[in-house]
Parts: structure tokens; sequence; C-alpha cells
């Protein structure tokens, strides 16, 4: 069964400035890896159509659970949507495993908040091989980083 997993944060920053740490290369490898991990542009089309490849690589590789290698999750991003409210990635994984097969779309909305920006990212239909609070934990490191490369 399709599974949809959530995270939202409120992040001191106005929405245009996030949404700018969404579509620049250099910020999203920045703050989209999360903890324990860093991350590789290997291409990159920002526009509608378009998309980027993204190495996703663990830091310590002992044991680590990666779903193109044994140390890294490799995934296509085809893009959707790209306003200042939303950006919408089609986000597939370079995996053999068929728990890791199909595309998950996960949804990046930003709303003004008082405080700054609320940051919402949804991904719907993920792949039953991504554990629930592995995939949410995952979710909020990622955030967390976002509001640290915002915040500055």
């Amino acid at each position: 069964m399709a599974r949809t997993d959530r995270a939202a944060r409120v992040v001191a920053a106005a929405p245009d400035a996030v949404h700018r740490a969404l579509v620049d290369p250099d910020a999203l490898m920045a703050w989209l890896p999360p903890d324990g991990m860093r991350g590789r542009i290997e291409h990159w089309d920002l526009r509608p159509g378009g998309g980027f490849r993204m190495e996703l690589t663990y830091l310590d590789p002992t044991g680590a659970p990666g779903k193109s290698t044994a140390a890294s999750d490799v995934v296509e991003v085809g893009l959707g949507e790209l306003t200042g409210e939303r950006v919408v990635w089609r986000t597939e994984f370079v995996a053999d495993d068929p728990r890791f097969a199909g595309v998950m779309t996960m949804t990046w909305s930003l709303a003004p908040v008082p405080t700054g920006t609320e940051v919402v990212v949804t991904a719907v239909d993920v792949p039953p091989g991504i554990e629930p609070g592995v995939h949410e934990a995952a979710m909020a490191s990622s955030l967390a980083h976002l509001a640290a490369v915002v915040e500055r």
C-alpha cells in the first residue's frame, strides 16, 4: 500500500530565501543530506520537466544501508512544479532492490508565518524499503539543515 511521510518546521527566514535554497545546487548540497551523509550533485537542469541527479554518501559506511551501493543512495529527481510556494520533485532511487523501486513524489510547501516560513515536506508513494521512522528522522534532519543554511 502507498505510504505518505511528512515533516514540517518553521524557519526564521522569508519564503523567498527558503525558496532560493530549494533551487540552488550549492545550497541543496549543504542542507538536503541528512545527518551522517554528504551530497554531491551529478547533473542539474532547473526547470519544470528538468531535474537533477544527486549521490548521497554515508560518512561512516560501516553497516550503512545504502540503496544504490553499500555506502550510497543515488536519486534521479524530475522537477515538477517550481513556484514560490511549492517545489515538487519526482524522486526515483537508483537501486536494484525492488523494495526501493518506483517514484516518490516530494512536495516542499512554503507558507509565510509571523516568525518566518513554515516548510512542510510531504513524501507520497514512499518505497516500502524505506523505514518510516528512519525516513521521518531524515526529513526532519534535512529541515534542520535547511534552517541552518537560510537563518544565517
